[in-house]
């Protein structure tokens, strides 16, 4: 007699696929800055800056974390009788997103530092003054490690102290950030 039995086949689980936005990132972006969602309205200010961030796949949704630093190019915010302008944003963010084939279509929130300056005889704050940021973007892949981005950011600071000729107050400032970037992630 002859032993036909033979070993069954090893069992392979399904595979999870990756919509291949796991990892981290660094780019850079620029766009425009205005107190006005139209962005290139009177005071607008051309913006430049970096960012670097690590994204994670979770449940087929993408989640991450990003820092960003921007020089905002003296946009023109309301201040007490005239207006400041904002120099410098540093930027906490959290993200999640959806990822569709190539392409993810994100919101972003967290927390961000704005720096401002004096304007004409408006004086503003010294130092940075915190504030919040809410966002959305679209990002599409370009290669394996190279992405492009559209994104729209709002950020509100509470209680910007400025004076103008003696008389002082505060106010909640806000503005409107469209930009547009590159990714290269590792």
């Amino acid at each position: 007699m002859v032993n036909s039995y033979s070993e069954p086949p090893a069992y392979n689980g399904p595979t999870g696929t990756s919509s291949g936005w796991n990892g981290a990132y660094l780019g850079a972006h620029g766009g425009t800055t205005s107190r006005k969602l139209m962005p290139f309205s009177g005071g607008a200010g051309l913006n430049a800056g970096v960012q670097g961030g690590y994204n994670a796949e979770v449940g087929g949704a993408v989640v991450g974390g990003e820092l960003d630093f921007s020089y905002l190019g003296d946009a023109h915010v309301k201040g007490t009788g005239g207006s400041l302008k904002e120099r410098h944003r540093l930027a906490a963010k959290a993200k999640v997103g959806m990822p569709m084939d190539q392409t993810l279509i994100y919101g972003t929130t967290g927390l961000a530092m704005t720096n401002y300056r004096d304007n004409g005889s408006v004086e503003g704050p010294d130092g940075w003054k915190p504030g919040f940021i809410v966002g959305a973007g679209v990002e599409q892949k370009l290669t394996d490690n190279i992405s492009a981005k559209v994104e729209y950011n709002y950020t509100m600071t509470n209680g910007v102290r400025s004076s103008n000729g003696g008389v002082s107050s505060k106010k909640d400032v806000h503005d409107h950030t469209i930009e547009a970037g590159i990714n290269y992630h590792f």
